[in-house]
């Protein structure tokens, strides 16, 4: 995933030129919060979150907004599509790195969302790996 480092210029500028395409984080930040989803911001947000950027560049990352996978999800209206993104687990050591069956999937509560950190009202579903290798 291509990420743009805004303390370095030439990134700074391509971020402050595409900000209503981009997702922009804190770089130390974690767990959803101090965040920009331009495809999902008022014109008013983006140009306040291109302010605090400019203020302070070298405290915000940016990446591509991601055109996240979609399931059935159970909410209190029955079934309903919601956005979901898988972190597989991946076990390393210096000597090795190994990816293991399963991982996270992490789900978007909120109709429309792409935000599934469960700090932001975010949820999680079973991962299911099915093992056809002996076929």
């Amino acid at each position: 995933m291509p990420t743009y480092l805004c303390r370095e210029s030439e990134d700074l500028e391509y971020v402050l030129s595409n900000l209503e395409q981009l997702v922009v984080k804190e770089a130390q930040g974690s767990g959803g919060y101090g965040m920009l989803i331009g495809p999902h911001a008022s014109a008013s947000q983006i140009e306040s979150f291109r302010d605090k950027i400019i203020a302070t560049p070298h405290l915000y990352i940016a990446q591509p907004t991601l055109d996240l996978s979609v399931c059935p999800t159970l909410n209190d209206f029955g079934v309903a599509e919601r956005h979901i993104d898988l972190r597989p687990f991946v076990l390393s050591s210096p000597y090795r790195t190994e990816i293991v069956p399963g991982g996270l999937t992490r789900v978007a509560m909120q109709a429309g969302s792409l935000v599934v950190n469960s700090s932001q009202g975010g949820g999680v579903k079973d991962t299911w790996v099915i093992d056809n290798l002996h076929s």
